[in-house]
């Protein structure tokens, strides 16, 4: 409930800058800005040195990415059915192939299952954080451009350059080399700027103008999202034989609604943030009723 009402208030209240003209049209590229360069990667190096490589931890890692990869194909499929552009198509990949596993993910992991499955539950955050800035970025490249069709020497660039990869990659090998237990509490406070920042940042882009046309789109996006991508996973877990916590983590997870993120990367990529933006709001409202739905499932089968 707490979180539920920090996250209202984080949107409304830019919402509410917004519509006083107090601050400049272009400031969430400001607030863009601090996320994907400061407070993206303080997270990195805030959870990857302190996980647990074990192998059963194979199954959140590949599950995450595979959800990627089949909204790929969904959206690809539901994209030409109704004769959608490359950017339209982008637009649905990146909001709907990617979960909120952290903000609204832990709160609610803890709340269902106890703080102690935490562990797993940052496993499949750090991997959906790496697959949106491998996969989820290249998509966002393609439906950026004009034509549709873009080099993989310019792909490869975006994604090396994309900051908060290059801080997923440095907090995975300098963890190796380094302690970073004495600036815990420096990338803490960087960390939890996340949240809160890109909600606000949505609240200053919402526009509630033609959103009825948009309804279709809105609506198959969290179809995947908070349906179809569980079901997948849970799928898995039953064809694998992967039983347990790790299994029950895994397809809570995959149902969390929208990655705040995603609005960003949107924007910073000139695709239609206005759909992401009202998708993110709508599937963690719509998210908080279906993840009850899920957590029943998996009490049952696992």
């Amino acid at each position: 409930m707490v979180n539920f009402v920090l996250i209202a208030v984080c949107i409304i209240a830019g919402m509410i800058f917004k519509a006083t003209k107090s601050i400049h049209p272009d400031a969430h590229k400001g607030i863009n800005t601090w996320i994907l360069y400061l407070a993206l990667p303080a997270v990195s190096f805030k959870y990857l040195p302190k996980v647990k490589w074990t192998t059963e931890m194979l199954f959140p890692i590949a599950a995450t990415f595979l959800i990627s990869v089949f909204c790929f194909f969904f959206m690809m499929f539901y994209s030409k059915s109704r004769g959608y552009s490359r950017r339209s198509r982008s637009t649905l990949e990146l909001a709907s192939g990617y979960s909120n596993t952290s903000f609204i993910g832990f709160p609610l992991i803890s709340a269902f299952y106890g703080e102690g499955l935490l562990s797993i539950a940052i496993i499949c955050d750090q991997t959906m954080f790496f697959a949106l800035s491998t996969l989820g970025i290249i998509a966002a490249v393609k439906g950026g451009s004009k034509s549709g069709k873009v080099s993989a020497a310019f792909i490869l660039k975006r994604l090396i350059t994309f900051p908060p990869l290059i801080g997923c990659i440095s907090a995975l090998v300098l963890s190796q080399f380094i302690d970073f237990t004495v600036a815990e509490p420096f990338f803490d406070k960087l960390a939890a700027t996340v949240s809160p920042l890109a909600l606000f940042s949505v609240g200053l882009q919402l526009k509630f103008n033609g959103w009825k046309k948009l309804i279709p789109q809105m609506s198959m996006s969290m179809l995947y999202k908070l349906i179809l991508a569980p079901a997948i996973v849970l799928g898995m877990a039953l064809l694998f034989g992967i039983k347990g916590d790790v299994a029950k983590i895994t397809v809570f997870e995959a149902a969390m609604p929208t990655l705040v993120t995603s609005s960003i990367i949107a924007e910073q990529f000139r695709l239609n943030s206005k759909l992401t933006n009202l998708i993110i709001g709508v599937s963690i409202i719509v998210g908080f009723i279906t993840s009850a739905f899920w957590y029943q499932i998996t009490e049952l089968l696992f």
